[in-house]
């Protein structure tokens, strides 16, 4: 199955785009997907303990499993003031 990741803020810098299709297995849980993209992108490395996940806009754990055709946001920490 795929799902579409999307990149933002400091993910999407190290990503080098705003969104990707990415291919899991059926059944792949969120933690699974960064492990492949992390393996992909290594750059993602660095901010992946620091990564917020929403799936179809809810916000989810990493053992959340993924459904195909499903749009996975990644999201750094924000900063500023």
């Amino acid at each position: 199955m795929q799902v579409t990741v999307l990149f933002f803020a400091q993910a999407r810098d190290q990503a080098g785009a705003s969104e990707r299709q990415q291919p899991c297995r059926d059944g792949a849980t969120v933690s699974e997907l960064l492990d492949g993209l992390v393996a992909d992108l290594p750059a993602l490395a660095s901010l992946r303990p620091h990564l917020a996940v929403a799936i179809d806009g809810e916000l989810v754990r990493g053992d959340a499993p993924l459904r195909a055709g499903a749009e996975v946001a990644l999201l750094p920490p924000v900063s500023g003031g």
